[in-house]
């Protein structure tokens, strides 16, 4: 189980739950709830490094104050840098997968010097994503109107226990290259459960005008920058943009994985997570 910790900012108290030893890694993910469970992401990083999994704002047990700070990627990198301070860390790494490597590439352009480097995968560094129909995101995609589905059903606290726990079977079935997958996926000690709230504001607020590539080759965070080959939510070509575009980044491709890499082919992960602590 994971160490709860309430760390005091002057943006607020935020929780957070820490396991491992080493240098501090802050991991989270734009619109996740976690609990002592930790996350399977975040699990990987404990074998080199202290993690601190973080709640963000009105996630959890974190402050839900909202009448100065919003749940903007700004406000929430404001938020973490609060954080850091607040633990007394010079710099740290930040890991962040899917919305959390979008996140992360926020983080890269605002704080530079608040980042020994960044770890992040299954993102996009614009909306694009969200017009590729190897995107399930994109109305062209097959399984885009069954994924509205699956969300709005989620977003309804309404919806039955039994119904929720099919649909997010249903939604991480999409995201995976090989579907018996999912039994590992499933039995480990896991959280992330999805933040409708902040989720509605990235869908509607920030997502239509987000896009971080005239930023990204300015930055000079070194960034390594992974993902699937067969990403059915952020297709393997934006990860390779974001790479591309970013001075000092390299990609990792995993040729047997979908969204989830770190599940799919856990010790080649492992392996490609051990080269960036060198």
């Amino acid at each position: 189980m994971w160490e709860q910790c309430l760390i005091k900012t002057v943006r607020g108290t935020f929780e957070v739950f820490k396991k491992g030893n080493g240098q501090p890694v802050c991991v989270t993910h734009l619109y996740s709830e976690y609990n002592a469970n930790g996350n399977l992401f975040a699990d990987a990083f404990t074998a080199h490094a202290t993690v601190y999994l973080v709640n963000l704002r009105d996630c959890g047990n974190s402050t839900d104050d909202l009448s100065t700070f919003n749940y903007s990627m700004a406000h929430t990198v404001d938020d973490l840098e609060a954080i850091r301070l607040a633990l007394g860390f010079e710099k740290w790494i930040f890991a962040g997968h899917s919305t959390g490597g979008m996140l992360a590439l926020k983080y890269a352009i605002m704080y530079p010097n608040s980042l020994v480097h960044i770890v992040v995968g299954g993102l996009c560094a614009s909306s694009d994503y969200m017009r590729h129909p190897g995107s399930i995101y994109c109305t062209d995609n097959p399984n885009n109107q069954r994924i509205k589905e699956i969300l709005a059903m989620l977003g309804n606290p309404e919806s039955p226990i039994e119904e929720r726990r099919a649909g997010s079977k249903e939604w991480s079935l999409m995201s995976l290259h090989h579907e018996e997958s999912y039994d590992k996926m499933i039995s480990r000690p896991n959280s992330g459960k999805t933040m409708s709230k902040r989720l509605d504001y990235f869908s509607y607020e920030e997502l239509p005008t987000y896009d971080l590539r005239p930023e990204l080759s300015h930055t000079t965070t070194i960034a390594y920058i992974y993902c699937g080959l067969h990403d059915a939510q952020c297709p393997h070509e934006f990860s390779a943009e974001a790479a591309e575009l970013m001075p000092n980044a390299t990609l990792q491709t995993f040729d047997e994985s979908n969204h989830f890499p770190f599940i799919e082919e856990e010790e080649a992960f492992v392996q490609f997570l051990a080269g960036t602590f060198n």
